[in-house]
């Protein structure tokens, strides 16, 4: 299922770090095959020849690679779990981790896995590229190596970083506070809700103030379950009654997160609160996002809102859509308790929402 592979590197005995990467596959991990005219997977026992700057660091790496190398565009749940166990398997041997991974889910990836790692102490840090390792002017190559000096950070013995990340584009995101939005530029994700937790510049700069702490005292728990009887439903002006009780109708359906305008507001057509209210009676559980990319949702703020607080509907208050979705994910996997699931939705379990 997977093939390992030792990076040669400078380090000895007194390395740094050690760090295992795990490569899912992505846009990184591309080079340009001229048998065949187009790009191929990128070989890591080939490394020396793609990235010799690897070399010269005094890091312990192995790579651990996918058999079946995944486009992000095909993640699903089933693998956020093997990741989480691989972090499990491997915990106690290394310091860090990375993973190599396509930009499109990543933050759904990145926020899933901050939730089934519970009391993380290390680095698990996400990055990928815009562009394939094998193009002149890749993105890959200052995203790995950077990814990987943050992964090594250390102060007092202890690691810098101890939580789920992304470092993208000179900057370290909190995983499940970013979200895609670029995908043309090397910028590709941003944090809209949560400050950067540390730009890359001549030198790495850490915003210690927003980084999760350290905890003492305290062993990994990983979480082997997601519930995927979750949808999400994003309001649009017109939208018709017969999407709404469509999407509310679907079989064995437990969650909605419910994409609202600005500060979570939502029609206040009659069919449309009746279909809400509805599904709410019957047990599915509605958590409002908002649309903006920043700000968050004040239900009750304005009327588009009242009613929908009034009901029952839940505050997502500050979340992304990635966060909110795979949150819902982890929370019907804890109990089948509707509120115990709601009290989970409702309260900041890995530093997803204010």
């Amino acid at each position: 299922m997977y093939q390992s592979i030792h990076i040669k590197t400078k380090a000895n005995s007194k390395h740094e770090a050690k760090i295992l990467v795990i490569y899912t596959g992505g846009t990184l991990g591309m080079v340009y095959d001229p048998v065949s005219d187009g790009l191929v997977p990128f070989d890591f026992a080939q490394i020396p020849d793609n990235l010799p700057e690897m070399g010269r660091l005094d890091y312990d790496i192995t790579v651990l690679t996918f058999d079946k190398l995944l486009d992000s565009s095909n993640m699903r749940p089933v693998i956020w779990v093997q990741l989480a166990e691989i972090i499990e398997q491997h915990y106690e041997q290394y310091d860090s981790f990375v993973i190599l991974h396509g930009t499109d889910t990543m933050a759904y990836s990145a926020s899933a896995l901050s939730y089934l790692l519970e009391n993380l102490n290390k680095p698990v840090i996400f990055t990928g590229a815009q562009l394939p390792i094998g193009a002149a002017r890749t993105d890959a190559k200052e995203n790995f190596i950077t990814a990987l000096e943050i992964a090594a950070a250390k102060q007092n013995n202890r690691p810098i970083v101890s939580e789920v990340c992304i470092y993208f584009n000179s900057v370290l995101l909190r995983g499940n506070r970013a979200r895609k939005h670029e995908s043309v530029q090397f910028n590709a994700f941003e944090s809209e809700n949560y400050p950067v937790l540390a730009e890359a510049g001549v030198r790495i700069e850490y915003n210690y103030p927003f980084l999760r702490h350290y905890k003492s005292n305290v062993s990994l728990k990983v979480h082997k379950h997601l519930d995927e009887n979750v949808v999400i439903l994003k309001l649009f002006p017109g939208i018709s009654e017969q999407v709404v009780r469509s999407v509310l109708a679907i079989e064995n359906l437990k969650g909605v997160v419910l994409e609202t305008y600005g500060a979570g507001n939502a029609p206040t057509d009659e069919w449309f609160l009746k279909h809400i209210k509805a599904s709410l009676d019957k047990g599915i559980v509605i958590y409002n996002i908002s649309q903006c990319n920043g700000g968050r949702v004040t239900q009750g703020r304005y009327h588009t809102s009242h009613y929908l607080q009034e009901i029952g509907v839940i505050s997502g208050a500050d979340l992304t859509t990635e966060a909110a979705i795979t949150k819902m994910m982890f929370a019907f996997a804890q109990s089948n308790d509707i509120a115990t699931v709601k009290a989970i939705l409702k309260q900041p379990i890995a530093g997803e929402m204010s």
